[in-house]
Parts: structure tokens; C-alpha cells; sequence
């Protein structure tokens, strides 16, 4: 009977091993740790809610939303979506759960997200991100909090080098009614010299022409009239305070004033941190402030403020270097099994990095550990405990114990850093 086909891997995802899992858990756990010094609290939301909820928040006319989304009818015949952001799911909660109750609320978030589009490099269709929001602060402070996250969060992943925030102001519901005004009669002047797409962006979302991509927009979209000569005196005056905060926190920032956000709700902050080092791909976090987004979805007026990253895209950046010291411990003598047992307990008790070869044999053991990249080999004898790194070092002790295994440690870690091993 021939043997079934192998089943392919669904076009745009990704099994993760070794190196790639390794970065991608840096990223998850290096978020995790600076989202509690922050007093971000963990919240989870689920992967699927009704269509609208995204409809409503990411807009109808975006590509998101048209093109991208999965979106199907269950077996009850409800239009349901596989999240392709965090936000309106966190939002939706906010109404739902209760939780204005906890205003100003400050959570974080992580898992997977879901988009239709062509894969590359950096991009999946089912891809993780990082996530985090303040609902219910008005304040600029909410937003200088924020984005010194973020930029910490790039710092202690050891990537902030060649990464740059860009930041812009989006001003007030009277800024931006004035300054899209002006843009639609600014593009209509030059309709004709605009791409299909933007053509029929210019009735729903003008401000997204300012971004295009497509070289025939470009003339139109940078002789735009800007948003400075419509900012209000209250919209400069938050933007100032955000700037300022950041100043007084040592985040380094661009004015970028072309940084745009398409849909009506957005209001004051937008910004990215984008780099040069993946290529066409070039923002790594990016978020903003999204005033009217809560009263979108029906709830009250709510001012918030997020942003969210993908984690491969950050785990692309980070150093591959393990900073772990991995150990696996051996014997040759099959009447020591149970002293290498409890040597291995002991060692991880103390915070020791230990792998297990399975093989029958030391010298197979040692062979596999060696192949699966241990740094040190810890040999259990009788009468000491030897450990094999570049050099032999030896513990006396028929048994490990546990101030052994911390000392173990320190010195096979100074004896690495001292012979480069």
C-alpha cells in the first residue's frame, strides 16, 4: 500500500525550531519583563469576534478590511473574523467585559494575528505581534509612557541601533476636519494626475493618498498642503507636551509631518520606529492615539492610545548569541546513573542551564551533546565531578550539591570569558 502524502504547511505560515523559535520567545519574554515595569497588565482577548468589530475599527474602505480579512459564516450563519489586529478586539472587551471601570486602564498582549496577503520575508499570513494600549487617558503623558515602552523594549532586545521614531501630530476633530478639507480640494485640483487607487480613496480615506506607494502620486501627495497651517492651538499644545515628555525621558525622535493614519477616529500622536535593516519592510512598532475608536464600536467617548509590533520582524533584529551557559552531565560508569540524576536536579535547581543525550553509551552521550551545542560537559565520578569545557576543571564531591552547582557557574563562566572558548 503506498504511503500517504506528506501534508504541506497552509501557504503564509510557519513552523519555528532552533534559532527562530529561540529569537522569536527573546521578544516574548524581553516584552513581558518591561510591560510589568511599566504596570501594563496582561490581558487576553480571543482570536476570532464578529466581523463588524474590525469592520467598524480598521474602516470598510482600507485594505485590511476589503482584501485581507478571514472572514467566513459559522455553522449558526454569523459573520465571524480571524483577528488581523489586537486593538478593536481589546476595545470590544472594554464595552463588553466591563472594564471602564478600571479607567485609565493600561494592558498588554501577545499572540497571533491574521492577514490574506502575499508572503515574504518578515510577512506571514499568520504572523504574532506584540500589544500594547491605555484606554480612558486623555493625557499627553499616556503617550510620552508609551512610546518610552517602546523604545525600552527596543533597548533591552539590543536593537534600538539604526532604528528611528518617527512622529507626527494627526491634531484635534477641528484640525483634522480642516486639514482634510484642504487636501480633498488639493487632490481634486490634480485628479487626474492620480493613480486608480487613489482616485477612489479621495471620497473615504484622502489622507491614505499621502502615503501611496505609487510613483504617479508622489508629485500630488508631497506638494499636499501640510497639517501645521491647520493645527489648533489646543492640538499644538498636546503635541508640544508629548515632544517635551519625550525630551525629559531620553527618547530620540523625528518629526516626520507626512506620517499619516487614514480612518477618522485617529486623533493627536501617530509614530513609527522604522529601520533600514529589513529592507522594504521598514517599521518594526507602530501605533497612535485613537480618540473616537470606543465610541465607533458604540461605547462612549474614549480617549485611547496604543501601539503593536510584529515579533518576527523584531526577532529578525535580535543577536542570536544565547546568553545561557548550557551544561549536559555524564558518566562512564552505569552504577553512577543515579548520582548523575541528582546532579542534573541540583544543577538546574541553581539555575543551570542542563540538556539530557539520549544515548546508551557515554561516549555517544557526549557525542550528541556536543552536536546539540552544550558548552561544557560535567563528568560524575566516584569521588569528584570534572567539568569538560576548554580546559578540565574538578570539583571534589561524590555528589553534587547545591552550593557545588552554584560555584560551578561562576567558574566555568569566568573560565570561558578568560579563554574565549
Amino acid at each position: 500500500m503506498p504511503r500517504p502524502e506528506i501534508p504541506r504547511p497552509v501557504r503564509g505560515t510557519q513552523d519555528m525550531l532552533g534559532e527562530t523559535a529561540d529569537r522569536f520567545a527573546r521578544v516574548v519574554e524581553t516584552f513581558d519583563r518591561v510591560r510589568r515595569l511599566y504596570g501594563f497588565r496582561r490581558v487576553e482577548v480571543p482570536v476570532i469576534e464578529q466581523t463588524q468589530v474590525f469592520a467598524r475599527s480598521i474602516g470598510e474602505s482600507t485594505d485590511v478590511v476589503s482584501k485581507e480579512m478571514y472572514s467566513f459564516e459559522d455553522r449558526g450563519g454569523e459573520g465571524v473574523t480571524l483577528r488581523p489586529e489586537f486593538t478593536a478586539g481589546i476595545c470590544r472587551a472594554y464595552l463588553t467585559e466591563g472594564w471602564q471601570q478600571h479607567a485609565p486602564l493600561k494592558v498588554a498582549t501577545h499572540g497571533p494575528v491574521f492577514r490574506y496577503e502575499r508572503p515574504q520575508k518578515g510577512r506571514y499570513r499568520q504572523f504574532h505581534q506584540i500589544d500594547a494600549e491605555v484606554l480612558g487617558a486623555a493625557e499627553p503623558q499616556a503617550d510620552v509612557e508609551l512610546l518610552a515602552m517602546a523604545d525600552q523594549l527596543l533597548h533591552d532586545l539590543r536593537i534600538a541601533d539604526g532604528v528611528t521614531l518617527k512622529l507626527n501630530t494627526l491634531g484635534d476633530a477641528a484640525t483634522r476636519g480642516a486639514w482634510r478639507d484642504a487636501l480633498v480640494a488639493h487632490f481634486e485640483m490634480h485628479r487626474d494626475a492620480l493613480s486608480e487607487d487613489s482616485v477612489s480613496r479621495l471620497a473615504k480615506n484622502p489622507l491614505r493618498i499621502l502615503d501611496s506607494k505609487d510613483s504617479r502620486d508622489r508629485p500630488v501627495a508631497d506638494a499636499a498642503p501640510g497639517i501645521d497651517d491647520h493645527l489648533t492651538s489646543e492640538a499644538g499644545a498636546f503635541f508640544e507636551a508629548v515632544t517635551k515628555g519625550l525630551d525629559a525621558a531620553g527618547v530620540r525622535w523625528e518629526r516626520d509631518a507626512r506620517l499619516v493614519r487614514g480612518l477618522d477616529y485617529y486623533r493627536h500622536t501617530a509614530f513609527e520606529f522604522v529601520t533600514d535593516r529589513l529592507g522594504a519592510q521598514g517599521t518594526v512598532l507602530a501605533g497612535g492615539r485613537y480618540d473616537g475608536l470606543v465610541e465607533a464600536l458604540g461605547g462612549p467617548a474614549t480617549p485611547s492610545v496604543g501601539w503593536a509590533a510584529g515579533i518576527e520582524r523584531l526577532g529578525m533584529l535580535t543577536d542570536t548569541a544565547n546568553p545561557e551557559m548550557r551544561f549536559a552531565v555524564v558518566s562512564d560508569d552505569p552504577m553512577l546513573d543515579a548520582k548523575v540524576l541528582k546532579s542534573i536536579a541540583l544543577m538546574r535547581e541553581a539555575g543551570l542551564v542542563v540538556d539530557t543525550p539520549y544515548r546508551a553509551t557515554p561516549k555517544k552521550q557526549i557525542e550528541a551533546a556536543r552536536k546539540a551545542g552544550v558548552d561544557a560537559v560535567v563528568f560524575v565520578r566516584p569521588d569528584d565531578v570534572r567539568v569538560s569545557s576548554s580546559q578540565n576543571t574538578t570539583f571534589s564531591g561524590s555528589v553534587l550539591d547545591l552550593a557545588v552547582a552554584r560555584a560551578l557557574q561562576t567558574r566555568v563562566e569566568g573560565l570561558v570569558d578568560s579563554t574565549g572558548a
